[in-house]
């Protein structure tokens, strides 16, 4: 063996001790891999996105701008809430003699502003609902006893994940600083990117009990066919995503 591969070799054992259980790969599931490879991407890619929107966000309140001052940013949030003052004052003085005739159509109104308002106080849960997944997925992965090993290791990889957007956060502000266009178009793209990347991670997942959604699966299997459906088929088959899931 020479002393190249025998470099390669020590590089590779240190990457997997310091980034995979210990045991890899015969101490974790099947479909650890390819979900860590998309999961790693989309965490790239959210990391990339949400620079871009606090780098748009100081921009818009004055940051940077050498002719904007702590004053400036102060008027610039006080008008934002003036102008919803005076937005529910000039409301009820054109529309307030209609809201009694035409009640439903406000109502209904009303109610579509409302929703679209919690969906932003939905992005509260995010941390939740992430969360409590990945602790399902972290029992799903593990397969002797090793949740501590994989949820350590799993923080490790998202950690060199955050350091590689960081370095390419670096690289891309500068780009992007004065071209709000071009701020627009990357933000979509790797929010895209996030969105497909994120998809292809759920479903690169075999779990291997059954919710309703397999079960259903299985049983419109059984009774069509009368064979009885593998883990992989009843999760290939799977809908990741419905209205009935957000009933």
């Amino acid at each position: 063996m020479t002393a190249l591969n025998v470099s390669m070799l020590s590089r590779c054992c240190f990457f997997q001790s310091v980034f995979l259980p210990q045991g890899f790969p015969e101490s974790v599931s099947a479909d650890y891999i390819q979900y860590q490879l998309w999961d790693t991407a989309q965490a790239f890619c959210s990391s990339l996105s949400g620079t871009l929107a606090t780098q748009a966000s100081l921009k818009g309140v004055g940051v940077g701008d050498k002719e904007a001052t702590v004053a400036a940013a102060t008027v610039t949030w006080i008008l934002r809430d003036g102008t919803g003052m005076l937005g529910r004052i000039l409301f009820a003085w054109r529309k307030g003699t209609k809201l009694d005739s035409e009640a439903k159509k406000w109502r209904l109104f009303a109610d579509v502003l409302n929703d679209f308002a919690m969906f932003m106080e939905i992005m509260s849960i995010v941390g939740v609902a992430g969360g409590a997944t990945r602790a399902a997925l972290t029992v799903h992965q593990a397969r002797r006893d090793n949740m501590a090993d994989i949820s350590a290791k799993d923080g490790s990889q998202e950690t060199l994940v955050n350091l590689a957007g960081l370095v390419v956060s670096l690289l891309l502000i500068p780009i992007v600083n004065d071209n709000p266009l071009l701020t627009f178009v990357l933000f979509a793209l790797f929010t895209v990117l996030h969105l497909v990347s994120n998809l292809n991670a759920v479903r690169a997942v075999v779990m291997e009990t059954l919710n309703e959604a397999r079960l259903d699966v299985v049983w419109r299997s059984f009774l069509s066919s009368g064979e009885i459906l593998t883990p992989p088929e009843a999760n290939a088959r799977e809908p990741v995503f419905n209205c009935e899931t957000l009933q």
